[in-house]
């Protein structure tokens, strides 16, 4: 009986991971990696054993520094200042603990104040501030696709384990 509700508890995690791909406000790429963990745990390592959850790891690792820095990425790709890098990446830190309009407007409002303390006009600050943002998206893509990867992993380790 533990053992299925150990398994259950996996899937949970597995799901509020896969959610958190989406919503800014869950941990999405670590909960995932928790409940495969778990699922390897409660199976005894029999099919995922150490080089299957190492590399699965490593890919959530990816994951997650990707989606931290992608605002900053997005305003660097268009010539964005020192100032705006920082300030997207202080404003994503910062948007960590505003809740999900934090973590949705942060690296906008950091790049586009950074940008703006650099001494640029404010089109040129609003543009970098749209590119960090457009960062943001694609870095979010990116967690998805990451996190649809390691539940492939996950299934293929499962099955051929």
């Amino acid at each position: 009986m533990l053992e299925l509700f150990l398994y259950l508890l996996a899937a949970v995690l597995m799901l509020g991971g896969l959610a958190g791909a989406l919503l800014p406000a869950l941990p999405g790429i670590p909960m995932l990696f928790g409940g495969i963990w778990l699922a390897a745990a409660v199976d005894g390592y029999r099919h995922l054993g150490t080089w299957w959850l190492v590399g699965i790891g490593l890919l959530g690792a990816a994951g997650v520094v990707i989606d931290f820095v992608a605002g900053a990425l997005g305003a660097k790709r268009v010539g964005a200042s020192r100032q705006a890098l920082w300030g997207a990446t202080l404003g994503t830190f910062a948007g960590l603990f505003l809740g999900v309009p934090g973590l949705l407007l942060g690296p906008f409002v950091g790049a586009l104040a950074g940008e703006l303390l650099a001494g640029n006009s404010v089109l040129r600050s609003t543009h970098v501030g749209v590119s960090a943002w457009l960062g943001l998206l694609f870095g979010t893509l990116f967690k998805l696709a990451v996190s649809f990867a390691m539940l492939g992993l996950f299934a293929l380790g499962m099955l051929l384990g």
